[in-house]
């Protein structure tokens, strides 16, 4: 049996798809993403993990709600994957071990190890700053789920709202008004940098040439960013909290005003080893991730035997 694995991550405009052997990572290949319907995308993957070579496990990394006992996927977004069995098709196409994980909490598991994949950070939150805020926390080096397999919606933290009349209803969908990823995702960067009449390119483009009113949107998103990382300090004490996703190229124009709103809300005596960064893997992240997922998952297996 092959001692490689193969890691896929899945997203709404590409598919990544690379070779970890030992802790050397292939280079990603890359392919637009047949979103035209479920069955399309599922025979895109067979295809693309079978191009890949032979393998002793697969792990999959989708934009999605993920039951992982199961590899269901109970809620998707940007790809039509949304109550397939994915863990048991792919699995039953390719013949060997798949296994399937939300693509933030795949990002985190990355983050949390070296290039060595050596254990660097025993705990750690990130969120992920693209289109909308996706999360992922590792607890003692393992990703931590939740009852269902759930678990880091951490864009779904509400950060700002209305709580002055009880019973507190809404009629609103996802993303809720004052949840961080109605706040502080690529798409409200959009919204500021259109009140700021920004030039024909994104915010983040023109804040690094120095635009003053890209600057100001990202430091307001910035802080907004640091009220939901001291809700994740507070909550887990962690090592790290990891900042990814497109927004994060931003750097320090993002990271300063995070890192100073985040101190401003966080209990004394909490979060005193907390580092906040920017991710270090960038957009590899998710497949190096799902690689690593499917490495350890496949060791539990054999060790559960």
């Amino acid at each position: 049996m092959s001692d490689k694995v193969i890691g896929v991550d899945v997203g709404g405009t590409k598919i990544s798809v690379a070779v970890l052997e030992g802790s050397t990572l292939s280079e990603p290949r890359i392919r637009p993403t047949d979103t035209s319907d479920g069955e399309h995308l599922v025979a895109q993957l067979v295809a693309a993990i079978g191009e890949a070579g032979e393998a002793r496990a697969v792990g999959v990394a989708v934009p999605s709600v993920v039951d992982f006992e199961t590899g269901r996927i109970r809620a998707s977004v940007n790809v039509p994957l949304a109550d397939i069995a994915l863990r048991d098709v792919l699995g039953e196409s390719l013949g060997i071990p798949v296994f399937v994980d939300n693509d933030a909490t795949c990002a985190a598991l990355a983050e949390a190890y070296d290039d060595d994949g050596e254990l660097v950070a025993r705990h750690l939150v990130m969120l992920t700053i693209g289109t909308g805020v996706g999360g992922g926390i590792v607890i003692d080096g393992r990703i931590y789920r939740g009852a269902t397999g759930a678990a880091a919606e951490l864009g779904h933290t509400i950060i700002g709202a209305d709580l002055r009349r009880a019973p507190f209803h809404h009629d609103d969908d996802f993303p809720l008004p004052g949840s961080l990823e109605s706040l502080a995702s690529g798409r409200q960067l959009d919204a500021l940098g259109h009140e700021h009449a920004l030039p024909d390119h994104s915010a983040v483009e023109a804040a690094l040439e120095g635009h003053p009113g890209a600057l100001a949107a990202l430091d307001l998103l910035g802080r907004r960013l640091g009220v939901g990382i001291a809700n994740a300090i507070n909550t887990f004490d962690p090592d790290l909290v990891v900042i990814g996703g497109g927004v994060s190229s931003a750097g320090e124009l993002l990271l300063a005003p995070a890192r100073e709103e985040a101190a401003r809300w966080v209990l004394t005596g909490v979060g005193t080893k907390t580092r906040i960064c920017r991710a270090r893997y960038g957009p590899k992240a998710g497949v190096r991730g799902a690689a690593l997922l499917a490495a350890h998952e496949a060791a539990l297996d054999v060790g559960r035997r």
